[in-house]
């Protein structure tokens, strides 16, 4: 079955099912209610080359915020699950990723330690029907359910499509690389002997 998790979290305000395989080609079935949020995690599953499915039943008519963080949880435990014990990856990636006048860098560590920081501000508060504000709380959601180390550093900021697709995207290659098997590695990279 290779590296995948398939995680489903149902609450009064989110019905959620995510699929993940970390060793896919990037194919994606994605569907959230929010059009500019369903096109950042088909780009984050076309650049890791990851294959993802993603179905979400969130309380719209109240606003994007609980669809896009429960989505968020539920994506970085099923990152948490598919990376399984660790042993012979590379656990550190990185990437600085140009996006038009955008330029973003994202590094992270898969340490079994969660914390999240962002430099990034947005210069306008919506993106269609998305919050530019849950950019934050996505990747923060994300962070912690994995329980990984993720920074963003906003290099050259500009359009805010572009801000969030750059971030969306370095992630996505950034995470491929942290997942990606070393020969030379041949337990868990840590001198503790587990992550």
């Amino acid at each position: 079955m290779g590296r995948t998790a398939e995680v489903i979290r149902n609450t009064k305000e989110t019905q959620i099912r995510i699929f993940l395989n970390l060793d896919g080609t990037g194919k994606s079935s994605i569907h959230t209610g929010i059009g500019f949020f369903d096109h950042m995690l088909d780009g984050f599953a076309r650049h890791g080359l990851f294959d993802l499915e993603v179905e979400v039943n969130g309380d719209l008519q109240v606003d994007c915020h609980h669809t896009i963080e429960d989505t968020g949880i539920v994506l970085g435990e099923a990152i948490r699950q598919a990376t399984g014990d660790k042993k012979g990856i590379r656990r550190y990636g990185d990437r600085i990723l140009p996006m038009d006048e955008v330029l973003v860098l994202c590094a992270l560590d898969l340490s079994g330690r969660p914390f999240f920081c962002s430099d990034a501000v947005f210069p306008t508060e919506r993106i269609g029907e998305f919050d530019t504000e849950m950019v934050r709380e996505f990747f923060y959601a994300v962070s912690y359910s994995a329980a990984m180390n993720l920074h963003f550093c906003m290099l050259r900021d500009g359009n805010s499509h572009h801000m969030a697709e750059g971030m969306f995207k370095a992630f996505a290659k950034a995470l491929d690389e942290a997942c990606s098997y070393d020969e030379r590695i041949r337990d868990v990279l840590s001198t503790k002997g587990t992550l």
